[in-house]
C-alpha cells in the first residue's frame, strides 16, 4: 500500500522531456512508481485534465529574517516553491556579534527593503556563528524546504567591526580569519558563499555595503576556501561598470576555486549593451572550462508605485511629504480635493538621488498593473502616450490611477529590460545556455518589488500567455526552475519527477494559472507592511509526500526543514 497515488495527471519531469499521462506513487517523502498504478493507496488524488511538476525550487530569495519566525514563507508558497535558498547579495544575519545586531538589521532594511522594526521584533538571535544560525534554523517549523548562503557583508563586519564596515582593506591575518569562517559555514551545511559589489545597495544610513570595496585578493582568497573542500557555490551581484575589473573578479574566483558561480545580468537603460556583453563574457568563460553562469529574472525588474507602496510618482513632492505620514484614507481624501489635486501638480518634486528620480519621473515606462497582473505592457498604454490622445497630462493621469481602488491601486514601472518596450531581451537571456533563472528576491524589497512570482510568470506568460513575442515551450520553463536550479547548487535529490527523487510535486490547473495584482498587506511582525502577490491553479503542492497547500492555502502540514549542503 501506498502513501499517496497522484492519478490521471500530465507529467513534466523537470528535465526538459515531453510530458506523458502516468500515475505517482509516493511513500514517505519519496516518489517510488510511475506508471499505470492498480495498487492501494492510503490517498488518491486525481489530476485529470491538470499538469503534475516537480515543486520549484527558488535559489535567490531573502527569507534570512523571516525564516525565524514564518513556517509559511510567503508569499513564495503562493507559486508552487517548495525550496528557496537565502543568504544572496551578500547580506544576511550570520555570524552576528550582539552588538553587530542592529547594524546587520540596518544593512538588510536598506539592502533588501525589509521593514527593521519587524526584523528587530521577528528575530529571536539564538545564535552567534553560522553554524548556530543553522542550528536554529533547523529547530524551526516549516512548510517547504529552505537552505542558506553565507553573505559576505556579515562576515566581514564579524572578522574586521568597524574596519569592514567602513570600506578598509582587509588584512591578510583577517582575510585567513574570514575563509576560516566560510569554510566552517559550508562544512556546516551553507550552500554557498555570496557577496555584493554594487552601488544600489544601501544600509538604511545610505552607507554603501561593506563587501562593494573588497579587493580582489579577498574575494579571491574566499572563493578558495570553498575549493579546499569541494564544496559550495558562489553567488554575485554587480554593477559592472568597471567591465574589465569587475568581471575579472569574478570570473577568478570561478577559476581559482573551481567552483560554479552565477552573477547578475539585467539590461539597464544607461548602458543598454552592457548585458550582451556580460554573457558574451561567460560564454567565453564556459570556453575555458571556468563554470559560470548569468542569473536572470523571466520578466522586467518592476518597480510597483501606490498610496500603500513605498513610492509613488509624488512622493518627493512636497505637498505629498506633508500627509505621507497619514493614513491611508485621510490621504484619500485629501488628495480629491481639487485644492489640494491643483497644488501639487504644479509643484516640482525635491531629487532624492538619480535612480530614485528616473523611477518617479519615467512616465513613458508607468503603467496600470491592471487583474490580472500584466508583466509585458504595450508603450502605448504607457502614462506618456495616453496623454497624447486624451485631455490629461501623464502626471494627472498617474495622479488618477493612484486614487483607484480607494488608492489602493498599483503603478507597474519595468526599470531593467524593458529598453524595447517588451520583453525580447528576457527572451534572449532565458534562451541563453549559460543563463539560470533567479533574482525574484523573495522575501525582500516589500514596499516596492514583488518578484516572488516569477515561477508563476514562467509559466503563464512564457509558455501560455505571450502575444508580444514568441513563447517558450512548457517543459522548458518548467526545467528552469527545477532541475537547472537544483541542479546549480548540488541540491541533487529534488526537481526531478523520478523513482528515488524527493515527493516535492505540483498540481497545476494550467488552463485556470493566473497571476493576480499585488496588495499591500501589514501582517510583519510589528505590523510591518508587505506587498504580497497570489496565484490560482496551483491546485495542490505537496512537499515531502505530504499536501503542504490547497489551492494556495496551507493545510497545516510542516513537513519541510533546514536542508544542508551535505546532504
Amino acid at each position: 500500500m501506498y502513501d499517496l497515488i497522484i492519478e490521471n495527471g500530465l507529467i513534466y519531469d523537470g528535465l526538459g522531456n515531453k510530458p506523458f499521462k502516468a500515475d505517482l506513487a509516493i511513500n514517505g517523502e519519496k516518489i517510488v512508481e510511475i506508471g499505470k498504478i492498480t495498487a492501494e493507496s492510503k490517498e488518491r488524488l486525481n489530476a485529470e485534465g491538470k499538469i503534475v511538476t516537480p515543486g520549484f525550487v527558488d535559489i535567490h530569495t531573502h527569507y534570512d529574517g523571516q525564516a525565524t519566525w514564518d513556517p509559511y514563507l510567503r508569499p513564495s508558497t503562493y507559486h508552487g516553491v517548495t525550496t528557496v535558498v537565502m543568504g544572496n547579495c551578500g547580506v544576511g544575519f550570520s555570524p552576528c556579534k550582539p552588538d553587530q545586531r542592529d547594524w546587520l538589521i540596518g544593512l538588510m532594511e536598506g539592502v533588501e527593503d525589509i521593514p527593521g522594526t519587524a526584523l528587530h521584533e521577528g528575530i529571536d538571535w539564538e545564535w552567534e556563528s553560522f553554524p548556530e544560525y543553522l542550528d536554529a534554523l533547523e529547530k524551526k517549523p516549516f512548510a517547504i524546504d529552505v537552505g542558506t548562503q553565507i553573505p559576505h557583508g556579515a562576515v566581514r563586519a564579524y572578522v574586521m567591526g568597524e574596519r569592514g564596515i567602513n570600506h578598509e582593506v582587509a588584512s591578510k591575518e583577517e582575510i585567513e580569519e574570514m575563509k576560516t569562517i566560510v569554510q566552517e559555514a559550508i562544512k556546516a551545511g551553507a550552500y554557498g558563499f555570496s557577496t555584493s559589489r554594487t552601488e544600489k545597495h544601501n544600509d538604511v544610513n545610505g552607507n554603501l555595503t561593506p563587501s562593494i570595496t573588497a579587493d580582489k585578493e579577498e574575494l579571491v582568497e574566499i572563493a578558495k576556501s570553498l575549493g579546499e573542500i569541494q564544496q559550495g557555490v558562489l553567488q554575485g551581484i554587480s554593477d559592472f561598470y568597471d567591465f574589465d575589473s569587475e568581471f575579472d573578479i569574478f570570473k577568478t574566483m570561478s577559476k581559482e576555486s573551481g567552483r560554479p558561480i552565477s552573477i547578475t545580468v539585467e539590461q539597464q537603460d544607461a548602458r543598454p549593451e552592457w548585458w550582451i556583453q556580460l554573457l558574451d563574457g561567460i560564454e567565453e568563460a564556459q570556453d575555458q572550462g571556468i563554470n559560470m553562469y548569468g542569473q536572470v529574472p523571466p520578466r522586467a525588474t518592476g518597480i510597483l508605485m501606490g498610496l500603500t507602496a513605498t513610492l509613488n510618482p509624488f512622493r518627493f513632492h512636497p505637498s505629498y511629504m506633508e500627509i505621507a505620514d497619514l493614513p491611508l484614507e485621510k490621504r484619500v481624501e485629501i488628495m480629491n480635493t481639487s485644492e489640494f489635486r491643483e497644488k501639487l501638480l504644479k509643484e516640482d518634486a525635491v531629487s532624492i538621488n538619480p535612480l530614485v528620480d528616473e523611477i518617479v519621473n519615467s512616465y513613458g515606462k508607468m503603467f496600470k498593473l491592471g487583474e490580472p497582473a500584466n508583466y509585458e505592457p504595450d508603450p502605448k498604454d504607457s502614462f506618456e502616450q495616453l496623454s497624447e490622445s486624451s485631455n490629461m497630462t501623464a502626471q494627472e493621469i498617474a495622479y488618477q490611477a493612484m486614487l483607484e481602488k480607494d488608492g489602493r491601486a498599483l503603478i507597474y514601472h519595468p526599470l531593467f529590460n524593458y529598453q524595447p518596450g517588451d520583453l525580447s531581451l528576457v527572451e534572449k537571456m532565458l534562451k541563453h545556455p549559460y543563463t539560470i533563472s533567479g533574482l525574484g528576491d523573495a522575501g525582500a524589497h516589500c514596499g516596492a518589488i514583488s518578484d516572488a512570482s516569477f515561477p508563476t510568470t514562467l509559466v503563464q506568460h512564457w509558455s501560455r500567455d505571450r502575444d508580444r513575442g514568441e513563447k517558450l515551450p512548457l517543459e522548458t520553463v518548467i526545467k528552469m526552475q527545477t532541475y537547472e536550479t537544483a541542479n546549480l547548487l548540488g541540491i541533487n535529490d529534488r526537481g526531478i519527477i523520478k523513482e528515488g527523487y524527493k515527493a516535492d510535486i505540483n498540481i497545476i490547473d494550467y488552463e485556470g494559472l493566473t497571476l493576480h495584482e499585488p496588495e499591500i498587506i501589514n501582517d510583519l511582525p510589528a505590523g510591518g507592511r508587505r506587498l504580497v502577490q497570489k496565484a490560482s491553479g496551483y491546485d495542490y503542492t505537496i512537499v515531502s509526500g505530504e499536501i503542504a497547500f490547497i489551492k494556495g492555502e496551507a493545510t497545516g502540514a510542516l513537513n519541510g526543514r533546514l536542508i544542508r549542503n551535505s546532504q
